[in-house]
């Protein structure tokens, strides 16, 4: 049994400017089909906005407050929201408040820069 944990996860920047420790996917814990990995939004940061050509999200958010834009909409996230984001779809995340913005973020397949797609929004 392979088992991973948070504080002993290296972070890393994303393509979308987002600082992440990865759990589980192709950085960490060998995995054929998802990652998993917690991601932050500093205060007063934002990530680039982006899509993804194969890869479906899940956002979960642990702490703090923001906005996200997914395609045309844009709504308030806080902790405890969760959001879906299919692939093909742009997305960003702002975070105004004075806490990091927190979020748990799972990937199928897994992420990779490679998929990721800036559109410069």
């Amino acid at each position: 049994m392979q088992v991973s944990r948070l504080d002993d996860a290296q972070p890393f920047v994303t393509a979308d400017g987002s600082t992440i420790r990865e759990l589980a996917g192709p950085v960490s814990l060998a995995t054929r089909n998802v990652s998993l990995a917690e991601a932050t939004v500093p205060p007063g940061g934002e990530t680039s906005e982006h899509f993804h050509r194969t890869s479906e999200e899940i956002y979960f958010f642990t702490a703090g407050a923001g906005r996200m834009r997914l395609g045309e909409e844009e709504r308030e996230v806080s902790a405890g929201d969760c959001v879906v984001i299919p692939p093909g779809e742009r997305h960003k995340l702002w975070n105004a408040g004075p806490e990091p913005l927190v979020l748990l973020c799972a990937c199928a397949p897994a992420y990779s820069d490679a998929d990721t797609i800036l559109t410069g929004g």
